[in-house]
């Protein structure tokens, strides 16, 4: 059976390196693209190389936007360090980014591989929020968009908003509202789902060099977390968004309207799912109808089993 093909918009990211890493290994991974979010888009585009280098994994890499669409950038993510990716010098990449724009990489790619595509965004919305205001056809060649992003409860960088929403909830809003099938994971799910210590120390013990490297970054990684949130894991946001293409049944989604709000006082940026019950939810003169598989329960531990074999398995 053919791999499902992926393209990854990414800001790494601790959690966005696993990713990375994860995609590559279970999908036909055709390229990833960079954006402003947990660090400088500088930082991000850097880390980004410097993972596929570490993973040995030939998928062009795009940069893309820099500053959110309508307001001033959130700036940097401190649970991911000073270069976004602290816990291990990595070598500087030898790779350089292509000469195309995310934006125009991401329209061409979809072009390419129509109606096979998925679109994993596991950072903020932005290169493709224009991408589908560049080419309207987008809506048309994409599978399906893979969103690590919001919640269905509370937010993390405010009571309301997650950090990738936040960072450009107008960016979110046009992804939202496109029409294209939307496989929504959020802050509920992600939170719960990490590697405990003697996980990473199962890593950084193994041997083996992919691991015992991004070992070293999840002990960063969570040090932080347990610092800043008390926390005692390291989440694997990103991987969630990605897994369901490759492990199918260990996350359990609802179909339902999710809206982002912008002009909450207090709530911007926040995803407004309705999880109420169906008979309430289904009046078509109060809801629009459902636009989003939203992520409700996970199998975690079955998830982290699965990104820690998928890291031992590289040389």
């Amino acid at each position: 059976m053919a791999k499902r093909k992926i393209l990854i918009d990414c800001d790494p990211g601790h959690d966005d390196a696993v990713a990375l890493l994860f995609a590559a290994r279970h999908l036909d991974l055709v390229g990833v693209t960079t954006v402003h979010g947990n660090n400088s888009l500088e930082n991000t585009t850097r880390n980004a190389l410097a993972v596929l280098e570490l993973g040995q994994i030939e998928a062009p890499l795009a940069r893309g936007c820099a500053e959110p669409l309508a307001m001033p950038n959130a700036g940097t993510a401190e649970v991911h360090g000073s270069t976004g990716l602290d816990g291990v010098t990595l070598p500087a990449p030898s790779r350089r980014p292509i000469e195309t724009h995310a934006v125009d990489f991401i329209i061409e790619t979809a072009s390419r591989h129509r109606g096979e595509l998925v679109l994993a965004t596991i950072g903020p919305e932005t290169n493709i929020a224009l991408a589908l205001r560049r080419e309207p056809r987008l809506k048309h060649w994409l599978a399906e968009i893979a969103v690590m992003g919001g919640s269905t409860g509370n937010g993390n960088v405010t009571a309301a908003a997650e950090w990738n929403i936040h960072c450009d909830p107008e960016a979110a809003w046009a992804v939202f509202t496109s029409g294209i099938p939307i496989r929504m994971v959020g802050l509920n799910i992600t939170r719960m789902t990490g590697l405990e210590q003697t996980d990473i120390d199962r890593l950084r013990g193994s041997g083996r060099k992919v691991a015992g490297v991004i070992g070293g970054l999840l002990e960063f990684y969570l040090a932080n977390q347990r610092q800043r949130a008390g926390i005692t894991i390291a989440p694997m946001h990103d991987v969630c968004a990605v897994l369901p293409y490759a492990c199918p049944g260990l996350i359990e989604y609802a179909h339902t309207r999710v809206e982002i709000e912008l002009r909450g006082t207090h709530t911007r940026g926040m995803t407004l799912c309705d999880l109420r019950p169906a008979a309430l939810a289904a009046d078509p003169k109060r809801t629009p109808p459902p636009n989003a598989q939203v992520a409700i329960e996970a199998r975690s531990r079955d998830i982290v089993e699965r990104v820690i074999e998928t890291l031992l398995s590289y040389p």
